[in-house]
C-alpha cells in the first residue's frame, strides 16, 4: 500500500510540475512612455484578457528609467524606444535587453515658436536637441539632410556636435534630455523632438515641422524584453497584439499625416 501511495504521489508531483510549465504567464506589466505607446496597449488589452492574460501598463516618462525596469525584472517587456537607442544602451549600461518586434516609427522633425520655414533659420541660430547618443546622433543626421551641416564622413547614428565638419550658419546646440526638448522650445531659434514627446506637447510634425525624417527611417520602435525572453508564450502574444489589423487601422486614423507609421 505504501508503495502504491508513493508511486501516485510521484505521479501527482510530475503532472503539477508539467502543468506550471505550461501555463502561460497570467500577468504581463508592460512599461511605456504615455503616446502612443501606453495608448496602444491599454487598447489591446481585452484581447490579451481573451487569452489569459492580464495586461498592466507602467508609464514612464523618461527613456533610462523603462530599461533600467526591465533589467532589474520589475516589468515583463517595455515599449518606447528605436533599435538604435536600445543597442547603444546595451553597450553603455551594460543591459541584456533585446527586441522582440517592431511596430512603428514616429518620424522625428525640426520645430520652432519663432520661424515659419527653414529658410528664416538665422546665422548662430541655437538649436535643441537630445542629448542622449543614438538621438542626438539622429538630430544631427536630419540637419543633414537639411542642408544645415554636414557630418564627418566615419560619424554614424552616435554623432555628436564634434562631429560636425562643416556648419555654413554657425549653428549653436543647446543639449538636453529628450523630454525636456519641448520644453526648451520656446527658448531657442528650433528644435528636434521625438514623436513620443511632440505629440503630447501638441505638435504635428507634417503640419508644423520645419523638416521631417522620411518614413525610410531606420529608427523603428520596438517591444523590448530581456535577452532570452522573445519567445515566450505572453511575450509572443502581446507583439502578435500590437502587430494585429486593430492596432495598424488605430494608428491610420488616429495618425493620418504620418505622425505614427506602422511597420508590420
Amino acid at each position: 500500500m505504501k508503495k502504491i501511495i508513493s508511486t501516485l504521489l510521484v505521479i501527482a508531483s510530475v503532472v503539477s510540475l508539467a502543468s506550471a510549465a505550461g501555463k502561460k504567464k497570467s500577468t504581463l506589466k508592460v512599461g511605456a512612455t504615455p503616446e502612443p505607446h501606453a495608448e496602444i496597449l491599454n487598447l489591446i488589452k481585452a484581447d490579451l484578457k481573451k487569452q489569459g492574460i492580464n495586461l498592466t501598463v507602467v508609464e514612464f516618462t523618461d527613456y533610462v528609467t523603462p530599461n533600467k525596469a526591465l533589467e532589474d525584472g520589475q516589468i515583463d517587456a517595455n515599449f518606447f524606444q528605436h533599435l538604435p537607442y536600445l543597442e547603444s544602451f546595451n553597450q553603455e549600461q551594460g543591459t541584456h535587453l533585446s527586441s522582440a518586434g517592431g511596430i512603428h516609427i514616429e518620424p522625428i522633425a525640426l520645430y520652432s515658436k519663432k520661424l515659419s520655414s527653414l529658410s528664416d533659420l538665422p546665422v548662430g541660430a541655437n538649436i535643441g536637441i537630445p542629448n542622449d547618443p543614438t538621438n542626438e546622433g539622429r538630430a544631427l543626421l536630419l540637419l543633414q539632410s537639411a542642408g544645415l551641416i554636414t557630418l564627418k564622413a566615419n560619424a554614424g547614428i552616435t554623432a555628436t556636435p564634434l562631429d560636425i565638419a562643416s556648419n555654413p550658419k554657425n549653428l549653436k546646440f543647446t543639449e538636453v534630455e529628450a523630454a525636456s526638448v519641448p520644453r526648451i522650445l520656446p527658448d531657442v531659434d528650433a528644435a528636434i523632438i521625438n514623436g513620443n514627446y511632440a505629440i503630447p506637447a501638441g505638435l504635428n510634425a507634417s503640419k508644423d515641422g520645419l523638416f521631417v525624417e522620411g518614413s525610410d527611417s531606420p529608427y523603428v520602435n520596438v517591444i523590448a524584453v530581456k535577452v532570452g525572453h522573445e519567445n515566450d508564450d505572453a511575450i509572443k502574444a502581446l507583439v502578435k497584439a500590437v502587430q494585429s489589423p486593430k492596432v495598424k487601422e488605430w494608428i491610420q486614423k488616429k495618425y493620418p499625416n504620418g505622425d505614427v507609421i506602422a511597420v508590420f
